[in-house]
């Protein structure tokens, strides 16, 4: 007797010629867009020796990026949705390949700032077009497999950049090496412009108006401002004051202009109901404060490791590393670990991320130079794997209790928030560290103290999931963290509009390591509406 089979498992889809074309367009633009910020860490002793630049002008470097960045991605998604996708993101890719070159040849300090703003408006400008470029060509099981794709070569980039910013910084020495990191993009940048334009699909111009939200994003703008400025150049007690007060006054503008712009039936920047649903609004303070302290602890790292340890940049990257790597292989673990702990997954790995922040800070302190290094690669590894676990979970948990008016900025918000986030901290811990070290204190002192604000973010961040987690139970009438999902849900791609209904037997669902970016991120990339699309589940109210 012949024993009893299952159904035969579906033939697993290929993607065609057109198609392969343009996914290698969209994995090398991000790989070369992502690989900058990574390579660029690890260079910044080297460039300031070389410039001269001051605490002020290395903040203005690293966090300006981050900041237009974050900036360029609404607008962006939505030009790109409304006027077609193919000439933004070879617009984008050549204005952050053409400013590279800028870059290198900086003989200022601010020459350097003002490239570095550049390049982030254009790396947001690809970023908000890339996921959009998928969703637009596949379908099904193949869209699935291409963000899986996406996401391999976001983490790919930010595992290989500081070893091969200290591999190049090692080959030819830091005046000249801090350079070719910069130059490092032209290469990707013009192969993949070219690519872009032959293989990309023909634009769809669409009928409606962008209707951008401008004064939004500039009192967004400003408010980030105001709150980096104090870092930057600390004032008296007495500035401190003032730039509170402008802070509350253009953070209620912002408000109160939001609210107006949705009155009157615009777009506004940051959709009012996205404030009123707490899973959303505490989930998205949780982000802010994990990439933020993330991207701020690394900067600070590998300074200290150069600066304080006298390790070469290829030593410090190789410090690094493991981060890189755990947070890989946990990211593709991720959703075995949902499915069996379900939300507190989030709160755990936050809770991992501030301990490994915090005794780090107290190692530098105390342990003896000689094993310190592999004292902090091996804290490294904890912390990358508490990133790649809790990442993508948290905001497929966010984006799924986005409130259903607002489901087609929703991503788009949750992804500025998190560089705008990134800006600040980078501001404030970067100025903790130099201004500690300049004003003749010790490496390991102002190491520890950087990380100890470090840690405190992270703790708020603890304490804002555990809100989360009982808002959600709220919502969905059930207890906290209930397994009644442990998977997380799809992530609603940013400036996508509200999907419908999966069709009957469909769950809607793709694993967390089939969606993200560099660290867990999902680009923006405002999608055409009424669309059931794979790995999609509609937003809930």
């Amino acid at each position: 007797m012949t024993p009893a089979t299952g159904p035969a498992a579906p033939p697993r889809e290929r993607f065609d010629a057109a198609g392969r074309r343009v996914l290698l367009v969209c994995v090398a633009g991000g790989f070369t867009t992502l690989l900058d910020q990574s390579v660029l860490n690890t260079a910044i002793p080297a460039l300031r020796e070389s410039l001269h630049a001051g605490p002020a002008h290395l903040q203005w470097i690293v966090a300006g990026y981050s900041l237009a960045f974050g900036l360029a991605l609404v607008p962006g998604g939505r030009l790109g949705d409304v006027r077609g996708r193919k000439w933004f993101f070879v617009t984008g890719l050549a204005v952050f390949t053409a400013v590279s070159v800028l870059s290198a040849t900086a003989t200022e300090p601010w020459v350097l700032v003002a490239a570095r703003l550049l390049q982030g408006a254009g790396a947001g400008l690809v970023n908000s077009q890339m996921i959009g470029t998928i969703q637009d060509v596949f379908d099904g099981q193949l869209r699935a497999r291409a963000l899986g794709m996406y996401a391999v070569t976001g983490g790919l980039a930010f595992a290989l950049g500081p070893p091969i910013g200290g591999a190049v910084l090692a080959a030819v020495g830091p005046e000249f090496g801090w350079r070719l990191t910069f130059l490092l993009n032209v290469p990707f940048g013009l192969a993949t412009v070219v690519l872009a334009a032959r293989c990309l699909p023909r634009p769809r111009p669409s009928a409606r108006d962008a209707d951008l939200d401008l004064v939004g994003l500039l009192l967004v703008a400003a408010l980030t401002l105001v709150l980096m400025l104090p870092f930057v150049q600390p004032p008296a007690w007495t500035g401190w004051l003032a730039f509170g007060a402008a802070a509350a006054l253009l953070l209620g503008a912002l408000v109160w202009w939001q609210r107006r712009c949705a009155r009157a039936g615009g777009h506004p920047l940051i959709h009012p109901a996205l404030t009123r649903s707490a899973p959303y609004a505490l989930g998205t303070a949780v982000a802010m404060a994990q990439f933020g302290s993330s991207v701020a602890a690394g900067l600070v790292l590998a300074m200290f490791l150069q600066d304080g340890l006298g390790l070469s940049p290829m030593g410090a990257a190789l410090v690094a590393l493991p981060s890189a790597v755990s947070m890989g292989v946990a990211s593709a673990l991720a959703w075995r670990v949902v499915r069996r702990f379900g939300r507190r997954t989030v709160t755990a790995g936050l809770t991992l991320a501030a301990l490994v922040m915090l005794t780090g800070g107290l190692v530098v302190r105390w342990a003896p130079t000689g094993g310190l290094p592999w004292l902090l690669a091996g804290l490294q590894l904890l912390g990358g794997a508490a990133a790649g676990v809790m990442g993508a979970t948290n905001q497929a948990y966010v984006l799924r209790h986005a409130p259903a008016e607002a489901a087609g900025v929703s991503g788009a918000i949750l992804q500025m928030a998190q560089r705008i986030a990134a800006a600040v901290c980078v501001s404030a811990l970067s100025g903790v560290y130099l201004r500690a070290t300049g004003g003749g204190g010790g490496h390991r002192a102002a190491y520890t103290s950087a990380s100890a604000v470090c840690a405190a973010v992270a703790a708020l961040a603890v304490l804002a999931s555990v809100l989360a987690s009982r808002a959600a139970a709220r919502e969905d009438g059930g207890p906290v963290a209930a397994r009644e999902d442990a998977r997380p849900v799809a992530v609603p791609l940013p400036g996508q509009a509200a999907p419908e209904a999966p069709a009957p037997g469909r769950t809607g669902e793709v694993r967390a390591d089939e969606v993200g970016d560099e660290v867990g991120e999902v680009p923006v990339g405002e999608a055409q509406a009424g669309k059931v699309r794979a790995g999609e589940v509609p937003a809930r109210g």
